[in-house]
């Protein structure tokens, strides 16, 4: 059974910090792309970050320069660093593995950030 299990987000104020956590189990976690991905009420999941096997990484604009993504695969963890917290940055973030040549793509129940000014 595939579970992605995320931690570490909370309440922080504008210009702090927080490291998100994803561990991984029941899949062959160092084959998979890793991501982080964010939804607010009202709108559309939206990549974060992403990481893939190899250890590329491609962030969206909005991020870019303050949040890092990073991976584990010993620890079977993926993490995502993020600095200078806005208030646009509040959202439930989700960790997500996949394997397109398979097909398979997996989600985390999703953690709760929430950046107060």
């Amino acid at each position: 059974q595939v579970q992605l299990v995320e931690s570490g987000g909370g309440l922080v104020q504008s210009g702090g910090s927080l490291r998100l956590s994803c561990v991984a189990s029941g899949i062959t976690f160092s084959g998979y792309a890793m991501g982080w991905y964010r939804q607010a009420p009202g709108n559309q999941r939206d990549l974060v970050a992403t990481i893939t096997a190899s250890g590329s990484t491609n962030y969206a604009d909005s991020v870019k320069d303050r949040f890092t993504i990073s991976r584990d695969n010993i620890k079977k963890t993926v993490y995502l660093q993020m600095n200078s917290l806005k208030q646009e940055d509040t959202a439930v973030y989700y960790c997500k593995a996949a394997l397109p040549i398979a097909d398979l793509h997996y989600w985390g129940q999703g953690t709760q950030v929430t950046v107060s000014s």
